[in-house]
């Protein structure tokens, strides 16, 4: 996909030669409105500024739901979030543990200037595929989004709705909601990140 979308670019790049290198006069109007339309959706703007600052370190507290109603299983850990390409995406490495075992992660987190989203991945340890998830924030910093990623046991696409909210300046909520054993959606993890 990295390749794909490189190429894509370099095709762009190719085909709307750098405006800079150009006598201005003899640029095209579509030739103009290319390279906006690209300065624009490559500029970080408030979005971006929102998402630096969930930028440091925290420890973690997970609960786990297999079945509704249930006791949860408890268990804790650390994360630490950084900014990547010059302000525009979030970082997040987590190290924890999950019904015994060690529970790594790795997620990227950005808003997308063109289609107005935000939007998230997650890779970790229980696993080789990738979550992706998209969706809105309001003005308190309360998102949902809507995710999916492949099933290991019905190898079917799995659906989620993830909701995200600031309790305070240095304590995140993060929940996960999906089907249940009856088909019906059931609230299977929350994770409090608490900034250190």
């Amino acid at each position: 996909m990295r390749r794909t979308t490189a190429c894509l670019l370099l095709a762009t790049a190719l085909a709307c030669p750098p405006l800079a290198a150009q006598d201005p006069g003899k640029a095209s109007p579509e030739q103009v409105a290319a390279m906006q339309a690209y300065q624009r959706a490559a500029t970080p703007g408030p979005a971006h500024a929102g998402l630096a600052m969930t930028v440091g370190d925290y420890t973690v507290s997970i609960k786990s739901w297999s079945t509704p109603g249930a006791e949860p299983t408890v268990d804790t850990g650390t994360a630490t979030r950084r900014m990547l390409l010059d302000g525009r995406v979030v970082a997040e490495e987590l190290r924890a543990s999950m019904g015994g075992q060690a529970f790594n992660g790795f997620g990227l987190t950005g808003f997308d200037n063109v289609s107005g989203k935000y939007w998230s991945t997650w890779n970790d340890s229980m696993g080789t595929g990738l979550t992706v998830a998209e969706g809105t924030c309001d003005a308190a910093a309360r998102c949902t989004m809507q995710a999916h990623w492949n099933d290991p046991v019905t190898r079917q696409r799995t659906e989620a709705r993830l909701a995200i909210r600031w309790e305070s300046p240095s304590v995140e909520v993060f929940e996960m909601y999906a089907a249940g054993p009856d088909g019906k959606e059931m609230k299977m993890m929350e994770m409090t990140y608490t900034r250190k």
